[in-house]
């Protein structure tokens, strides 16, 4: 085999090897964000997931489990999963800040009783950190792959500066390069005409990543949005529920204050007839003394006829006897009256027992009317708590859209990201190609 065929030979697996090794230890290095984005993203999803069983009246135990467990992954790291411990200062931080959101949120989850209100702030709050350890690890991955592709760059420069200096000394060797040099003149000319095509196609994408990234943030944010009107109606839902419950309690104080009414119209009634009864009795003695009254009018008229025959000396008993007579008409004429007032008065008693008995039925109807208040009332109230429920599930429901459309958003950014980091790659390609064309036309014409 000829020399140069076999400079080309080890220099191509010399180079080829080293870019081999390169590209193996920094995937190596690389390899362990998606995984550490990925466990975040289930954090957070898992959360969520969890919120919406506990409030369903499920303890899912599991699903706790599983979260501490990748929890403590991303803070102490896993070998078996190949997930380092978390030494970035600002990953660690966002991560323990994650753990204690996590920590107090569990704390509601385990509560006999549950505070929807409670759930859901500590929900938001963790919903919050995880994005923001989210947001922090891919940060840091961007970094590391940018440092990546700039060692990548250097090295394939490199590469190609050893080349062209493998070249220049093969030219002093043999003259024979000359023809090697056309055809890497060939070569480096169709590689650039396939690489402006691929910037092309690489730009292309580049364009429907971004189109497609913005179309997942609107939906994002009208998811968002819809969460947020979920919670409004949850809210005016919950105003509703203990507005109906005041009303409730109102017509309860109303149905028991209509049974003090009617027991104390039932108490006037008693005494009305008591009244009654003893009307009646005066009314007996009245007519007894009426009685008692002519009887002595009676008995002073014949004492006037036994005065007169006495003569002289029955005029004294005779005056006497007059003026019982004028006190028995006196009498008489009392008890009369009496009577008289009695009778009305017993006519106005009877019509007031009957009014009294009037406003007893009264009071029973009120009674009636109330008592399906109350139970109107009752039915209000369970149908607005199931609204207040549909809604607090209906805002759960947009939140884990919106964490959804979230992680798509991170997908595509980080697509995003690939598609500039090559799109940048591809020019820098591009340019030492150009440059590695303009050496081979310099050693060309030097042959």
């Amino acid at each position: 085999m000829r020399i140069r065929y076999q400079l080309y030979l080890l220099t191509s697996a010399v180079g080829f090897m080293a870019i081999s090794s390169l590209g193996i230890i920094l995937f190596s290095q690389t390899s362990k964000y998606p995984k550490i984005i990925n466990e975040a993203g289930l954090v957070r999803g898992g959360t969520q997931r969890i919120v919406k069983l506990r409030l369903l009246g499920q303890v899912p135990t599991d699903l706790i489990t599983a979260t501490d467990e990748r929890i403590n992954t991303l803070i102490n790291g896993d070998p078996a999963q190949d997930i380092p411990p978390a030494t970035d200062p600002e990953f660690r931080q966002a991560m323990q800040n994650v753990q204690q959101q996590w920590d107090a949120l569990k704390v509601e989850l385990n509560r006999p009783q549950i505070n929807t209100a409670a759930i859901a702030e500590r929900s938001e709050e963790l919903f919050d950190a995880t994005n923001n350890a989210n947001s922090v690890m891919e940060k840091i991955a961007g970094r590391e792959y940018q440092r990546v592709f700039v060692l990548e760059t250097v090295v394939v420069v490199a590469e190609l500066i050893i080349l062209v200096i493998v070249g220049f000394v093969i030219q002093r060797i043999t003259k024979v390069l000359s023809g090697i040099a056309n055809q890497i003149a060939s070569a480096s000319t169709e590689t650039a005409a396939a690489i402006a095509e691929q910037e092309k196609v690489i730009a292309q994408q580049a364009a429907s990543v971004n189109q497609t990234t913005t179309t997942m943030e609107e939906l994002g944010a009208s998811s968002r949005q819809s969460a947020e009107q979920a919670d409004a109606s949850s809210a005016g839902a919950k105003q509703t529920m203990e507005l109906s419950t005041s009303g409730l309690q109102g017509v309860r104080h109303t149905t028991e204050g209509i049974d003090v009414l009617k027991d104390n119209v039932s108490a006037i009634a008693e005494k009305i007839m008591q009244l009654s009864e003893q009307t009646t009795q005066i009314t007996s003695v009245s007519e007894l003394v009426a009685d008692i009254a002519n009887q002595t009018n009676i008995l002073a008229l014949n004492a006037a006829v036994e005065a007169a025959r006495a003569g002289e000396q029955g005029k004294g008993f005779s005056v006497v006897a007059q003026e019982v007579r004028k006190l028995a008409d006196q009498s008489k004429k009392s008890a009369e009256k009496i009577t008289a007032l009695i009778r009305e008065t017993q006519a106005s008693i009877n019509s007031t027992v009957m009014v009294t008995d009037e406003g007893t039925k009264t009071a029973a109807e009120c009674i009636k009317l109330a008592q399906s208040t109350r139970e109107t009332f009752e039915t209000i109230a369970d149908s607005i708590n199931s609204v207040f429920v549909n809604s607090q599930q209906i805002a759960l429901s947009s939140k884990q859209q919106a964490v959804g459309v979230q992680q798509a958003v991170s997908a595509m950014n980080a697509i995003n990201l690939g598609a500039r980091e090559a799109s940048t790659s591809v020019s820098q390609i591009k340019t030492a190609t150009q440059q590695l064309l303009e050496s081979a036309q310099t050693l060309k014409e030097r042959v």
